[in-house]
């Protein structure tokens, strides 16, 4: 039971279940749900996203190992709970998992998936101390993710690709405050962070009024800003690495309100609705696994 609770570990499925939202949300974008609508393309997608994102997190593990030896010892692989080879073929049936369901729906959908697996490894294997390149790689794995629930209907790519650029500023602006959840970190960075957040903001409002839907949409964007904004300005007062964690925590599940609030501002509102479902269960898995 502890190494199956280990592999769990391995996982974060807290962060799990904010990619299925933004394929969820990328699938609302694309307009599928406007008429009679399958459901089996939406559970191939997500099994995709769920595979891809795990397989991602988990090499993280195995390459950071050397890293989480010093600074994170519990963890299940510098621990001795798993071993690096183990987590790597875990990893990698993950990542088959979330191409090959991928491809069971369309091309599409698969040359995505494929694209969202090689942005991981470069992530893990190479950019993930660079300190422009590394967060902007990570925002490009969450901005691929949302055109992944997109090529739901491969049409709509064609038409709504540019909105994959919010998630990718949004979780590049996440994953540099990310740095300093050890260390600490200084308050110029976490100002900065406070004003890509504002702009991930602005820009989901500015389509929640172009498409019609502005008071619903204000009101998953509230819900959103509450909770990355509040945790964000404790930080702000006091940059130590505590502050900084929970930040980035919030961060992370706060993607939920966020594609919560891109489906309300496409008229969507049954499925902003069900995406904030989502939220307290990636909560309670949350409080019993590690999101950072």
């Amino acid at each position: 039971m502890k190494k199956l609770l280990g592999y769990i570990r391995l996982m974060r499925p807290a962060n799990v279940v904010t990619a299925v939202a933004d394929v969820l949300a990328g699938m609302a974008l694309a307009g599928y749900f406007m008429g009679t609508a399958s459901y089996l393309p939406v559970l191939l997608l997500c099994l995709s996203t769920i595979g891809l994102y795990s397989g991602g997190i988990i090499l993280n593990d195995v390459f950071d190992a050397e890293l989480d030896a010093r600074e994170r010892p519990e963890r299940p692989i510098p621990s001795g709970l798993i071993s690096k080879k183990a987590a790597t073929l875990f990893g990698g049936i993950f990542f088959f998992i979330g191409i090959f369901t991928a491809g069971l729906y369309n091309p599409a959908s698969q040359y995505l998936a494929a694209a969202i697996m090689v942005s991981c490894l470069i992530y893990d294997k190479f950019l993930k101390h660079s300190a422009i390149f590394g967060p902007l790689n990570m925002g490009l794995c969450r901005g691929l993710n949302l055109l992944l629930g997109m090529s739901i209907i491969p049409s709509a790519i064609q038409q709504w690709w540019f909105l994959a650029i919010v998630p990718i500023i949004y979780i590049a602006s996440v994953t540099m405050v990310s740095r300093a959840e050890v260390h600490g970190g200084s308050k110029k960075m976490l100002y900065f962070a406070a004003l890509l957040y504002t702009l991930v903001i602005s820009s989901i409002l500015f389509f929640g009024i172009r498409q019609g839907n502005l008071p619903l949409t204000a009101v998953f964007v509230l819900g959103f800003a509450l909770m990355i904004f509040i945790p964000l300005l404790r930080a702000m007062k006091n940059p130590i690495g505590p502050n900084i964690g929970k930040a980035v925590k919030a961060g992370v599940i706060a993607l939920i309100l966020m594609n919560a609030a891109w489906a309300s501002a496409f008229g969507m509102v049954q499925i902003a609705l069900f995406i904030v479902i989502l939220l307290p269960v990636s909560l309670m898995l949350g409080k019993a696994f590690a999101v950072t």
